[in-house]
């Protein structure tokens, strides 16, 4: 009995990329800004980073920041723990000048950071100032756009970069007020870098996680209400954990997902599908 013929084109393609399809960090080397304590989202990420393989470097936002993120960067085996205050001229820049003396090199980026000034956050948009809008988009937009800038030079052999977005950029969230216009902005963001950084083969992302107890988000007024509409709403009627965030990040950070850029990654529980 003769075997099926196999065309030339099938062929080709199931012999195009010899590696192994699985999900292994080794030998990757990352930057995970943007962890505060144990409830942060990026900790979420870095911790299933680090469990795939994958060697980091940790920032934390000043010194009191560094008694919460220390402990945790040994739980990593961080390789580098470094201040990182995006508001701050010239940290940033450090951050990735250590990088390139200690590693020479880096494979991913995740940027978890976001800030608004408390009496503008709670304002209505018409409200709002110009400083507290400008430092929001400063601080929770353009300063992706700084990262990249810095990051891709340390890509030469491609790479991945990460921002954390919210369903508010998309659609009117009742209390996120102007984060939903930053958000967006952060958005078309990630579109644009993965038009500019694609032919260096750098794909970049947009996570955007339901609701989850930060304490970026312990701001937002009513936020235990915007709890309990997201668990009733979603179609699995819960909450997403951190660590189902930081498995998805860690996918997207993976060779395999290497066929994707420029996406906004939904990982609510299904809450952005719904009227």
């Amino acid at each position: 009995m003769n075997s099926p013929s196999i065309s030339t084109e099938e062929n080709t393609l199931a012999n195009s990329d010899p590696r192994p399809h699985t999900l292994d960090l080794r030998g990757q080397r990352g930057l995970i800004i943007g962890i505060a304590n144990d409830h942060s989202i990026a900790w979420g990420c870095a911790r299933s980073m680090r469990a795939l393989g994958a060697e980091l470097a940790v920032t934390y936002l000043n010194e009191k920041a560094k008694a919460w993120v220390q402990p945790l960067a040994g739980q990593l085996q961080a390789s580098l723990l470094l201040p990182c205050d995006v508001r701050q001229p010239g940290q940033l820049d450090a951050v990735f000048e250590t990088i390139r003396n200690h590693w020479g090199r880096l494979d991913f980026a995740l940027h978890a950071v976001a800030y608004a000034p408390k009496k503008d956050l709670q304002a209505p948009l018409l409200d709002t100032s110009a400083s507290g809008f400008s430092m929001a988009m400063d601080v929770s937009c353009h300063s992706f756009v700084r990262m990249a800038r810095l990051a891709a030079p340390l890509m030469e052999h491609g790479g991945t970069l990460l921002a954390t977005s919210y369903y508010g950029a998309e659609k009117v969230i009742g209390h996120y007020n102007l984060m939903g216009p930053v958000k967006a902005a952060l958005e078309a963001v990630v579109r644009q870098l993965a038009v500019e950084l694609g032919p260096q083969h750098i794909r970049v992302h947009a996570l955007s996680p339901g609701p989850v107890r930060t304490r970026a988000a312990s701001g937002i007024a009513a936020f235990d209400e915007l709890l309990d509409q997201a668990a009733r709403r979603s179609p699995e009627h819960t909450l997403v954990s951190i660590e189902e965030v930081g498995a998805v990040a860690a996918g997207l950070v993976s060779d395999l997902a290497r066929g994707m850029t420029g996406n906004v990654v939904f990982v609510d529980a299904g809450y952005h599908i719904m009227g």
